[in-house]
């Protein structure tokens, strides 16, 4: 009696929904949707409790694409297994970027480039936009400026280095990208989105190689819009910056992108030429050079009336050397005056 009994308990209990169990799949650390939450969506979507209902009113189907349609949850998948137990796994949508418009507002965007609103539970760390549009419905052109920006966005969120490294990036009238650096008083001017990595790969090369070395309070506004070159301008006003305090900090930022991303040396530098102007040196530039022979100085007198005069960091620091042994060779002591030549013609003596 006792074995028909529970035998009898044991089929009446069969077909209904004997417990369940929420899995979050969470891409990176930032918890948008937890479990509860996904619960409510489905007590909600049931009418109801979920444990103790017949396996045979849940429209799986149905009930993944309700949940897909949260904003945070980026797929649903739903299944019982042979207790009756369902299974919720939940894949969480990943924003790449934070954008603000022209009047204030604020919007997430995913890989995708789908608008996201932002979330009650936590603010994420993320590249900023300024300067978006401000409009209901989006134009064709504010289409191509978003794709832009979500192109931009994910490849700073998936670097170690310039998501530690951008503070912001204000989208100018023209549709083009200046970026605001963590450390740095410079802007960068990026253009379009367009070769992009290409683009953040000059401006690390000229991070290592020119403003780890010389200083980075030298220049007010860095241009990698151009292929294979780096313009930068020297600060118009006399903005004090500790140089080496600064070089020290992007040089940490360089170092813990490659201890995050496993690497054990540098990337490839290439070769690059940074020329300065001879006189005012207002437009120094960094440019890629060819067949290993470096930029003269002549290729620029056409065109430039002030040519540019080449050089390289190791060339430089030669030329501090021989300016040093000139100056210690030219040295007179005290005790000893040296000639005075005149000038017969114009009556003016000369040291």
């Amino acid at each position: 009696m006792l074995t028909l009994l529970l035998a009898a308990n044991r089929t009446k209990k069969r077909g209904q929904c004997s417990d369940y169990k929420i899995t979050l799949n969470v891409p990176g650390n930032q918890v948008f949707i937890d479990e509860k939450d996904v619960e409510q969506l489905l007590v909600k979507a049931m009418d109801g409790k979920i444990k103790g209902q017949a396996v045979s009113t849940f429209n799986l189907h149905k009930l993944e694409q309700m949940l897909e349609k949260n904003t945070w949850v980026e797929n649903a998948e739903l299944y019982f297994d042979n207790r009756e137990v369902l299974h919720i796994t939940i894949t969480e949508k990943e924003p790449v970027g934070r954008v603000f418009t022209s009047t204030g507002n604020s919007f997430y965007i995913d890989a995708s480039g789908k608008r996201m609103p932002l979330s009650t539970k936590l603010s994420a760390k993320l590249p900023v936009f300024t300067g978006f549009p401000e409009v209901n419905k989006l134009r064709s052109q504010d289409s191509a400026l978003l794709k832009a920006v979500t192109n931009t966005a994910s490849f700073i969120f998936n670097d170690p280095f310039w998501i530690a490294q951008v503070a912001q990036i204000d989208i100018s009238d023209k549709g083009t990208f200046e970026m605001i650096p963590v450390v740095g008083n410079h802007v960068v001017r990026l253009g379009n989105s367009e070769n992009i990595d290409q683009k953040f790969h000059r401006l690390f090369i000229f991070y290592q190689q020119v403003l780890s070395k010389t200083g980075f309070d030298k220049y007010k506004v860095i241009d990698v819009q151009y292929k294979g070159q780096v313009v930068a301008s020297k600060q118009a006003g006399n903005i004090k910056v500790d140089g080496d305090q600064y070089r020290k900090t992007v040089e940490k930022l360089i170092r813990q992108s490659h201890e995050m991303t496993n690497e054990t040396a540098p990337p490839e530098l290439g070769k690059y030429d940074l020329q300065a102007d001879s006189a005012m040196a207002p437009v120094p530039e960094l440019k890629e050079i060819e067949n290993n022979k470096p930029v003269k100085s002549d290729d620029n007198k056409a065109s430039n009336p002030n040519p540019l005069k080449s050089f390289t960091p190791a060339k430089a620091e030669e030329k501090k050397e021989n300016k040093t042994k000139a100056k210690e060779e030219k040295k007179v002591p005290k005790a000893v005056m040296p000639k005075k030549e005149t000038n017969d013609e114009t009556n003016e003596v000369h040291n």
